[in-house]
């Protein structure tokens, strides 16, 4: 059957995309962030998955005001990159999994989760970097993918438990799908920030970092922030972060952190990133990966010490 072998986090700032095309992540300002991902990459050239689930929000790039689904399933063949305004990024086009896809969009509605089913679909920064910031900038995606949507930019959006729940879901019909397929699920966004108002600018490291704890330690405990919570603590836009609770509800109950990087500033947000991976491993799976990247992991120790 297919398995889901970890999960991962980040967020998906719009210049880190920017800073990747323009070719600027060796600039001092950026050259931190990037190398926080340098392990990750490692990570994920190790881990080959077969299919990536990407939780994302659109950003009036597929949906507008007019029509905006809460939750809406890519089920699509292929993925082109939307125009933001200044040209579709110069990305390679996001080959789709429809067969994965439909089975999930069946199982998660007959669980009484009520999807929007997108068969056709642009997808913008907040999927591809994301997938820039794992897999580098390869002429062709690694791997297909399966984007899933969620509404975190008009009123009410979904609440943390909702959320967490469909992750329960999502993994419930992935592990019922029956070929041999290896899942990394993605949630994206965040972490702290607001990018309007008088509280432009806002960034909670203790928040976020609270919040990082939290999401191997004690993810219930993550599923009774408000809305109210995370725009008071995280600002406006920090409800992005509902969506990796989508990546942690489709993980095992007990997961091992295998890597974590946090940085302020890149542009005007918390950059956040996490690698989440099941306690219990099947048979004859190698942890060297896993043990690989720690050890990376505590050579940064004194840079993440920094951004404190």
């Amino acid at each position: 059957m297919a398995r889901i072998i970890a999960g991962v986090a980040s967020s998906h700032v719009p210049a880190i995309g920017a800073a990747i095309d323009n070719k600027q992540t060796e600039e001092p300002y950026w050259k931190r962030v990037f190398a926080g991902f340098e392990r990750s990459k490692e990570w994920m050239a190790e881990a080959k998955p077969d299919v990536a689930i990407i939780v994302y929000n659109d950003h009036a790039s597929a949906f507008s005001v007019e029509v905006v689904p809460t939750f809406a399933l890519g089920c699509a063949a292929e993925f082109p990159p939307a125009d933001e305004g200044w040209g579709p990024r110069p990305v390679p086009v996001v080959q789709g999994h429809p067969e994965l896809a439909s089975h999930i969009a069946q199982s998660v509605i007959l669980d009484e989760f009520d999807l929007t089913i997108c068969n056709k679909m642009e997808v913008d920064h907040g999927l591809t970097v994301p997938m820039n910031l794992l897999f580098g900038s390869p002429k062709q995606w690694p791997c297909p993918v399966i984007p899933l949507a969620v509404n975190v930019v008009l009123y009410p959006p979904p609440t943390a438990n909702r959320c967490f729940m469909l992750g329960k879901a999502i993994r419930k019909a992935v592990q019922s799908y029956p070929e041999d397929l290896r899942v990394v699920i993605f949630g994206t966004g965040g972490m702290s920030h607001q990018i309007s108002g008088p509280r432009a600018g806002l960034i909670n490291s203790k928040f976020d970092k609270a919040f990082l704890d939290n999401l191997s330690k004690d993810p219930k405990k993550l599923t009774r922030i408000s809305h109210l919570e995370f725009m008071r603590e995280a600002g406006a836009e920090g409800i992005e972060m509902v969506m990796w609770l989508i990546m942690r509800g489709a993980l095992d109950d007990k997961v091992e952190e295998t890597y974590r990087f946090y940085t302020v500033p890149a542009s005007n947000t918390a950059v956040g990133h996490i690698i989440l991976e099941p306690k219990t491993r099947s048979a004859g799976k190698s942890k060297r990966p896993a043990a690989k990247v720690k050890r990376a992991a505590a050579r940064m120790k004194s840079d993440i010490r920094r951004s404190k």
